[in-house]
């Protein structure tokens, strides 16, 4: 190993990259019945990766995406601040996780954290241990995206099959395909070959370190809740997430950004109360604008995020605001 490769905090949080099931076959029953590596473990099953980056590995959960929520993304984020507080020679973070939930856990640490340090969540489609996995190059190919200069100042970046997408934009689009990660409207920021990462273009919107809740000591997030369109829905979803103690409430309506009549109903008596509506949509892509009817029911429009992203802006801008004016306005810069 040459002593001048980046040295890169790997810090493992379970997901189909770091999971072996009971045979090279097994690419379903897996996540129920296989086991998870640590982060040294998975360094070890591939030491190719310590041919482009000296690892550093630390493991902070060994679960499924699905278990990981809020409270594992403060972790997340203590982790990496401390690591970075602790260990100065870092010249990056790469984060393997499950591809359930990555690009929610992505775009939280897009908008909070506040090191210099490029940050890459990479995942797998296919487990370590199984035949064809794309847990080793997508590994590798997190590991020098994450020790590349290239790699500075563009946020959290999220790097799977070749591809580098932002956290802001990129969206799960496929159960089993390995091109599962798609950047719809705006495409990838580049790719990763044989030669090393590859960039043409970068995000705009403001993204970590550059936030005001990358200096916040954030300790926990208010509840928001998302309820989906469908043709014939009631407001039944919308009266439960209210009782619950929801603070906000992301529609998820259809395109685009529409809920049914009697969602609507709920939905304003709700914002009447205080909760803060943000009117999303179910499509794939597109954005909902600040129409005038929005704007007269005090409903924020989501932009062009994803009703799960919608969701964390709406949780972080919570925890100091319930503005619909201010809420919007952080819509469209974030």
């Amino acid at each position: 190993m040459a002593s001048d490769l980046p040295r890169i905090a790997v810090i493992g949080t379970g997901g189909t990259i770091s999971s072996l099931g009971n045979s090279s076959l097994d690419v379903l029953d897996y996540p129920d019945f296989g086991q998870k590596l640590t982060s040294e473990g998975l360094i070890e099953r591939f030491p190719e990766t310590r041919l482009v980056a000296d690892p550093l590995p630390v493991t902070l959960r060994q679960v499924g995406s699905t278990a990981i929520g809020p409270a594992d993304w403060l972790d997340l984020r203590a982790l990496v601040h401390r690591l970075a507080k602790d260990e100065p020679g870092l010249a990056g973070f790469v984060i393997p996780h499950g591809t359930a939930t990555l690009e929610e856990t992505a775009f939280f640490l897009n908008l909070t954290l506040a090191v210099a340090q490029p940050v890459v969540l990479v995942g797998a489609q296919r487990p370590a241990s199984a035949l064809g996995t794309d847990a080793g190059m997508n590994l590798v190919a997190a590991l020098r995206v994450a020790g590349s200069p290239q790699a500075h100042g563009k946020g959290v970046l999220v790097v799977l099959n070749d591809e580098i997408h932002a956290a802001r934009d990129v969206v799960k689009t496929s159960t089993y395909r390995l091109q599962t990660f798609r950047s719809f409207d705006f495409g990838a920021l580049g790719q990763v070959d044989g030669d090393g990462p590859h960039f043409y273009r970068a995000p705009l919107r403001a993204h970590m370190p550059d936030t005001p809740w990358a200096g916040h000591d954030l300790t926990e997030l208010p509840r928001v809740d998302i309820v989906y369109s469908y043709a014939g829905a009631d407001g039944a979803l919308v009266e439960a997430a209210v009782a619950a103690g929801a603070r906000g409430i992301v529609s998820a309506g259809f395109a685009p950004g529409m809920a049914t009549a009697a969602q609507r109903d709920q939905l304003e008596r709700a914002a009447r109360s205080g909760v803060v509506v943000v009117q999303c949509s179910r499509a794939a892509s597109g954005r909902v604008a600040p129409r005038r009817r929005l704007r007269e029911l005090g409903f924020v429009a989501g932009e062009d995020l994803s009703p799960q992203k919608a969701r964390i802006l709406l949780m972080l801008m919570l925890t100091t605001t319930a503005d619909p004016a201010a809420i919007q306005a952080a819509f469209q810069a974030y």
